[in-house]
């Protein structure tokens, strides 16, 4: 070989001697960046949680806990009920946060936060307006006695004020108007669940005391009357469920003889619907008018709860994740583009909606249902 030939020969080699130390030691350096990115992740710190059955199993999706690990936020959550939470608040043994499950028991979270001069941070990156589930021939049967109106494809507005009014006046479906596909002697009533120990039946309380006072109930005075008044709506259910999916468990399972109308989250019937990727085609959503949007509030006591808080309310992979479990998040096509596939009809915008009373007023009327119900 000639000298210029070998010259080149060994600018070659050394350029490739180089290129393959280079790439060695650029995987070796990726190699070592990915396993101390991998003990970060494993050595981050848990943020210990209190949290409502709604959310409970958003949290236990592998996929959740697989980006809060990435984002070096992984949490251990206990379910507790929502309005025990106010009880937790004692300084020194804060969680690092708690998720309640509606505005009431959040505002008596922070109400007993502050009295002990804890700072919280509050969001809400999941909601779920209050509805009734029922069927087409009761929704029909409440058209036809003023009662409601079709709001699109399978949607129906309540008139909860009528619908309270004929409840309390102890109508039968047989003598309504249009009863001949729901010809029974039952009783005109809405099944919830126990008010005594859940949030959706606490809620049902709040927006029938709204139908019945002409607004929302803030004078002591006017609650316990209306309470004792409207205890009769629990009584007369007979055996009622003390956790969130019971009453609707009964409405999907047994259906329209029992359960002709079911009050309901709506985030439970959409949930339903996109794990059996469709519904039975008599099933609708009434929106009672006014409602309640119950609000999930993400109540943050540190830094880290803040930054995890940040991230429920703003990463794109959980809100659509949030979704899949039947709530409404901010962006309101998220939602109704992951609904429309499964024939589940939903009010894209619910606009007529109102706050429930303050916690202690609510408190108050609980109590009054509760004594009511032991007689």
């Amino acid at each position: 070989m000639s000298k210029p030939g070998k010259v080149v020969l060994t600018v070659l080699l050394l350029v490739g001697f180089g290129a393959a130390l280079f790439f060695a030691l650029r995987g070796q350096k990726a190699e070592q960046e990915q396993k101390a990115e991998a003990a970060a992740i494993a050595s981050a710190t848990e943020l210990k949680g209190l949290i409502a059955l709604d959310v409970e199993p958003f949290f236990a999706d592998a996929r959740v806990k697989r980006i809060l690990a990435e984002k070096r936020l992984p949490v251990a959550v206990t379910r507790i009920g929502s309005r025990e939470m106010a009880a937790r608040v004692v300084p020194g043994a804060m969680p690092d946060f708690l998720f309640p499950s509606g505005v009431v028991a959040a505002n008596q979270i922070a109400d007993a936060a502050a009295k002990a001069k804890i700072a919280i941070a509050q969001s809400s990156p999941f909601f779920s307006p209050m509805v009734i589930a029922s069927w087409l021939p009761v929704a029909k049967i409440l058209v036809a006695n003023g009662m409601a109106k079709p709001l699109g494809d399978r949607t129906y507005g309540v008139d909860i004020g009528k619908l309270t009014d004929t409840m309390l006046a102890k109508k039968r479906w047989k003598d309504l108007k249009g009863a001949e596909a729901y010809d029974v002697s039952r009783g005109v009533l809405v099944s919830t669940t126990d008010v005594r120990r859940s949030n959706s039946a606490a809620m049902y309380l709040a927006l029938t005391s709204y139908a019945k006072n002409g607004d929302v109930v803030t004078d002591r005075a006017a609650a316990e009357p209306l309470a004792r008044q409207l205890a009769e709506l629990f009584k007369r259910q007979g055996y009622q469920e003390n956790y969130v999916n019971g009453n609707f468990d009964d409405y999907v399972a047994i259906g329209m003889g029992k359960t002709p109308m079911a009050f309901i989250y709506e985030y439970q019937l959409v949930s339903y619907a996109l794990a059996k990727k469709g519904v039975a085609a008599d099933m609708v959503l009434m929106y009672p008018q006014p409602t309640i949007v119950n609000k999930v509030v993400f109540m943050a006591t540190n830094e880290r709860s803040r930054a995890l808080a940040d991230l429920l309310a703003n990463n794109a992979e959980l809100q659509k994740i949030g979704v899949e479990y039947g709530f409404r998040v901010a962006e309101t096509k998220v939602f109704t583009d992951a609904v429309k596939p499964t024939g589940l009809a939903v009010e894209e915008r619910v606009t007529q909606i109102v706050d429930p009373p303050s916690f202690d007023i609510m408190a108050g009327m609980i109590d009054v249902v509760t004594q009511e119900m032991a007689k």
